[in-house]
């Protein structure tokens, strides 16, 4: 336990120490009182996400089991009150704002959802924990933990977050995989997937079409919707081998380069850091996934082997769509890269979630 919960401070701290300066890098020449103590803020929210870090790790994560449902309740709440009350900003109503912060309940839905499926799909028996979902018919292995996973997507769609959305979707495909729920039943899911493609192209927003046609071809647009992708892959190309340097990056010191502290994090990096900066950073990330592969390999107990399995691949899908979003990889989505990109709720729920796998390493042993 000491081991992993070394190597998970250690690593979080240092890609969290990178993402600050990163922010203090990209922010530093803009005008306005905001701007000068962006990075201060930042390194507040590091403190309270370590703080909460320590205190998840010494926590059962087996209460999690019976708070389950009350967790699941609350996060469907509060993304409720962001549609009614939420804080709107850039065209997006995704905040809540409590005394001086805000908070972004979708950000709180994700781990909730890992945690809810965790525990749907390892069922308690009389004797023992037990997997139960390869016993499970169509309803209770598909349909049911469907819907379960589609209201609290819907909510976040309206907001509009389609990235958190479908990030929701993925986790939920990549459960009844881990779970060996019958593979027809996965088979039957995409095949409604693609038949329902065309509504939600009808359902989709204005910006969202712009930005799937953009990520097909960026130069349609090159001074609108293609504006960000074209300059974050000039970022990252014109940062070589070595990089820039701190400070040194032109696409985001000149501001050509939009969202270079949050969504565009890493393109800001790679263009100061360099092909070698970008592969530390990745191999960090790398360490901290192994972490939680590692956790749930050596966990007996099925809920925590499962929850430790689902906070991986959280992260993994986060990490991979942000720097395949920058890379123009895939369609610009609005996901934070974790532990660097600014934002608060970001970074307390990546702390508490790395705080969990602590946990489940600290009593693995106990069923």
């Amino acid at each position: 336990m000491r081991d992993s919960f070394l190597v998970i401070l250690i690593i979080s701290i240092l890609i969290a120490s990178l993402g600050v300066l990163t922010i203090y890098s990209s922010t530093h020449q803009k005008e306005g009182e905001f701007w000068k103590t962006i990075y201060q803020r930042q390194i507040l929210w590091v403190i309270l996400g370590l703080v909460l870090f320590l205190g998840f790790s010494h926590l059962s994560y087996r209460r999690l089991w019976d708070w389950t449902y009350f967790l699941y309740g609350v996060s469907i709440f509060l993304l409720c009150l962001v549609i009614a009350l939420g804080v709107a900003r850039l065209g997006a109503q995704r905040w809540l704002k409590i005394v001086w912060f805000q908070i972004q309940p979708s950000e709180f839905a994700k781990l909730i959802m890992v945690v809810f499926l965790a525990r749907y799909f390892s069922r308690k028996s009389v004797d023992d924990i037990s997997l139960l979902s390869t016993k499970f018919g169509i309803f209770r292995g598909l349909i049911l933990p469907f819907l379960f996973v589609a209201i609290p997507a819907v909510l976040i769609v309206e907001q509009p977050h389609l990235g958190s959305a479908v990030l929701l979707f993925l986790i939920f495909i990549s459960f009844l995989y881990l779970t060996g729920v019958k593979l027809r039943y996965i088979v039957i899911l995409f095949l409604i997937a693609v038949l329902v493609l065309p509504v939600v192209w009808g359902a989709l927003h204005g910006y969202q079409k712009e930005r799937l046609l953009v990520f097909m071809n960026p130069n349609i647009d090159p001074l609108g919707a293609g504006y960000t992708i074209i300059h974050s892959k000039i970022a990252i190309g014109s940062g070589g081998l070595f990089g820039k340097g701190w400070l040194s990056g032109t696409q985001s010191q000149l501001r050509f380069l939009p969202e270079a502290h949050t969504d565009f994090i890493f393109a800001a990096f790679a263009e100061e850091w360099g092909f070698l900066g970008s592969c530390i950073l990745l191999v960090l990330y790398s360490l901290l996934i192994r972490q939680a592969i590692v956790i749930a390999q050596r966990t007996r107990d099925h809920f925590g082997k499962l929850l430790a399995f689902g906070i991986g691949l959280m992260l993994t899908l986060q990490i991979f769509v942000n720097m395949a979003m920058n890379l123009g990889m895939v369609p610009v989505v609005g996901l934070p890269l974790p532990l660097m990109s600014y934002g608060g709720s970001s970074m307390l729920i990546t702390f508490i979630s790395l705080g969990i796998l602590v946990s489940i390493d600290r009593r693995r042993s106990v069923f």
